[in-house]
C-alpha cells in the first residue's frame, strides 16, 4: 500500500511537471518576439514558484498519510497550506520538523546554486506579483525549474529512503 501511495504521489508531482516542461517548449515557437518572450517567462516564474509550493505539499502529505493515522495526516494537510513562498530556507525548516537529519542533509545537498535558483524563483515571482520589475528571462526561469525539480526529487528521496 505504501509503494502504491508513493507511485501516486510520485505521479501527481510528474504531471505537473510535464505540464510546465511543455509551456516550457510553446515558448521556443515564438523565438522572434523578444518581448512575449519576456512576458512568458514572468509568466513562468510564477507556474514554477506554485510547482514547489503543491510538490512540497504533496510529498508530505503524502508521506504522511503513509506513515500517519488519518487526524495526523488532516493535521499536516492544515499546516501545509500555509506554505507559501517557498525558499529554501522555509523547505529546510519543513524538512527539518519531519526529521532533524532531513534538514541537514537537504541543506549540506543545495548549498549554492540550488538554494540560490529556489531562492530567485521566489523572489522574482514576488516582484512579478506585486507589480515590481523582474530582471527574470526565459533562459533564466528555465534554469532556475530544472534546479527546482532537484530540490523536488531530493525531498521525495529523503521521504522514501
Amino acid at each position: 500500500m505504501f509503494l502504491l501511495m508513493y507511485r501516486m504521489k510520485q505521479l501527481e508531482v510528474w504531471r505537473r511537471k510535464q505540464q510546465l516542461e511543455h509551456l516550457f517548449e510553446l515558448v521556443t515557437s515564438f523565438q522572434d518576439d523578444d518581448e512575449l518572450i519576456s512576458h512568458w517567462a514572468r509568466y513562468m516564474c510564477v507556474l514554477v514558484s506554485g510547482f514547489l509550493e503543491a510538490a512540497v505539499f504533496e510529498i508530505y502529505t503524502e508521506f504522511a498519510r503513509a506513515k500517519s493515522q488519518d487526524f495526523v495526516v488532516n493535521y499536516v494537510q492544515k499546516q501545509l497550506t500555509r506554505f507559501q513562498n517557498p525558499k529554501m530556507e522555509k523547505i529546510l525548516s519543513l524538512a527539518g520538523s519531519f526529521n532533524g537529519l532531513w534538514r541537514d542533509k537537504l541543506k549540506e545537498a543545495t548549498d549554492g546554486e540550488l538554494k540560490d535558483a529556489v531562492d530567485s524563483i521566489v523572489n522574482n515571482r514576488n516582484n512579478i506579483a506585486h507589480g515590481r520589475n523582474s530582471d527574470i528571462t526565459y533562459g533564466r526561469i528555465k534554469e532556475y525549474f530544472k534546479k527546482a525539480v532537484k530540490v523536488i526529487d531530493m525531498l521525495e528521496d529523503l521521504c522514501y529512503q
